[in-house]
């Protein structure tokens, strides 16, 4: 932070919180600190500023700033040393799993990039899943793919047609039963809901994307897992022309 006479607090204690809840200070200032650093305004190696001087620019006690600094560690963004601070760990280090540090990746300028890796992520999963799920779903998990599939279709907002296909994919991850995918599939929501906005919002075919989805539903459902694999491979194919675009975007 710059040098000087004290700056007015970027933000007050109750801003950060929302509410005012002093217990969510200390998360709503590992979350402003969090996104500056995925954002890249402290590059890694960056030892960050001490306590005392997040406590003034935030106007929060050193205690949230200890505890914001600790959750910040927990997720890999950060270690601390002592007599050095808290330095940015490199970025190999994050953990991208982290439902927050998915939020921040997926704000950041660089979200090309971070579409294209969900994206690359899919092709890795995804058709495999599916094919899995063609052999393995019961009819519970089948209701529940089918069920978000014909929200997606009624969908009247880009919103409700999001969630919908969110909870479509999701639904496949669970069906495939594997123990796995469902901590997996609970950790990337955040990934593939942005993603599917984002898709959803640029895509030029709707009504195409709708079919390709419910041929992958109609695959599952039939127990065709060879089909399956290949209906999901279509629809990732047409994916990857709305996110290989270039990004006048990223909006």
């Amino acid at each position: 932070m710059g040098e000087g006479k004290p700056k007015k607090p970027e933000r007050s204690a109750a801003a950060l919180a929302g509410r005012g809840n002093g217990a969510s200070v200390h998360a709503s200032l590992a979350n402003e600190i969090g996104l500056r650093i995925v954002r890249g305004d402290y590059a890694p190696g960056t030892v960050l500023p001490n306590e005392a001087k997040w406590a003034e620019t935030f106007n929060v006690s050193r205690s949230a700033v200890r505890e914001a600094i600790k959750m910040l560690m927990a997720k890999s963004l950060l270690a601390s040393r002592p007599k050095v601070g808290s330095r940015v760990e490199p970025r190999e280090r994050w953990n991208l799993l982290d439902r927050d540090v998915l939020a921040w990746y997926a704000t950041s300028p660089d979200r090309v990039t971070f579409l294209k890796t969900v994206q690359e992520f899919r092709h890795i999963i995804e058709p495999e899943a599916s094919a899995f799920a063609a052999l393995r779903r019961t009819e519970a998990q089948m209701e529940e793919i089918s069920a978000a599939c014909r929200q997606m279709k009624e969908a009247e907002t880009l919103q409700a047609r999001t969630e919908a296909d969110t909870r479509f994919h999701l639904a496949i991850l669970r069906a495939a039963g594997n123990d796995l995918l469902v901590p997996l599939g609970v950790l990337i929501e955040q990934a593939f809901n942005h993603l599917f906005m984002h898709v959803t919002r640029k895509g030029d075919d709707l009504d195409q994307a709708m079919k390709l989805h419910e041929a992958i539903e109609r695959n599952i459902r039939l127990r065709r897992p060879e089909a399956a694999r290949n209906a999901v491979r279509k629809l990732l194919a047409a994916t990857d022309k709305v996110v290989g675009r270039a990004p006048d975007d990223a909006g």
